[in-house]
């Protein structure tokens, strides 16, 4: 008789693997514009059960034509993580032989460096560390360079007039991949009127890619990383450093 609220064993894994599939989305969207809007998405859901609760017809019926679009919506909003999120699969340990590591110790010191000395300057500078989704579109639209990671090297392609110096540099593993690429904008209404191009450049990639990236500003000469669509302003170059350690160091 109460055979359809039987517990089986079955039951125990589906709800292990939706806790797990929620603690992870949940922990990937914490700190980016997605969790605000996520907020947005829970509380019209709240509102439409609380409408078939107490058999509101004019709420329910909004709410109820509403429903066809919230996926749609749900996936407009959330393209870029959605993106993100799949990319990511493969970060898994059993599959990380596959992958390139983002940068080694050396190549770390040498940007670190890098970094502090255009700071000293207010020499602008963006850098792109690519991680495990691949940043060949945007690698494509700049200057193949294929050399060393080196200070001296970033810091002459970025001092004026030199003619990458507006673009972005990325770095593969300890490689200059390539300079004056051109990355997309975040949208973060924050920082539009407060920080310039480098910085919009910067958090984009770091929003819609799991890549990091490095800026240096030219008016302030304040150092900013961007990671998982987050940015970070003022730091030291001590600072810059356990930063970027971290997040290449950070398991999904």
């Amino acid at each position: 008789m109460v055979s359809f609220i039987r517990f089986r064993w079955v039951d125990a894994v589906d709800i292990l693997l939706v806790a797990l599939l929620a603690f992870y989305f949940l922990r990937f969207l914490k700190g980016t514009r997605a969790i605000r809007m996520l907020y947005g998405l829970f509380f019209l859901v709240a509102v439409s059960f609380l409408a078939r609760w107490l058999d509101f017809k004019a709420l329910g019926l909004i709410v109820n034509s509403l429903t066809t679009v919230w996926i749609v919506a749900f996936v407009i909003i959330f393209q870029p993580e959605i993106r993100n999120i799949l990319s990511r699969f493969g970060r898994y340990r059993p599959l990380r032989f596959l992958l390139k590591h983002g940068a080694d110790a050396a190549a770390i010191d040498e940007i670190v460096d890098a970094a502090a000395q255009m700071k000293d300057h207010k020499t602008g500078a963006l850098l792109v560390i690519e991680r495990d989704i691949g940043l060949r579109e945007y690698i494509e639209t700049g200057t193949r360079v294929e050399a060393r990671v080196s200070a001296p090297l970033l810091i002459s392609m970025f001092t004026p007039p030199a003619p990458l110096h507006d673009g972005a540099v990325v770095i593969v593993g300890g490689q200059v991949v390539a300079a004056g690429c051109t990355l997309p904008l975040s949208e973060e209404r924050y920082i539009e009127n407060a920080l310039g191009m480098r910085h919009r450049a910067g958090l984009g990639i770091a929003t819609v890619t799991d890549a990091i990236a490095v800026v240096v500003s030219e008016t302030t000469g304040k150092i900013s990383f961007a990671s998982r669509g987050a940015l970070l302003s003022g730091l030291t170059p001590s600072q810059l450093k356990y930063n970027i350690q971290q997040a290449l160091a950070t398991e999904l």
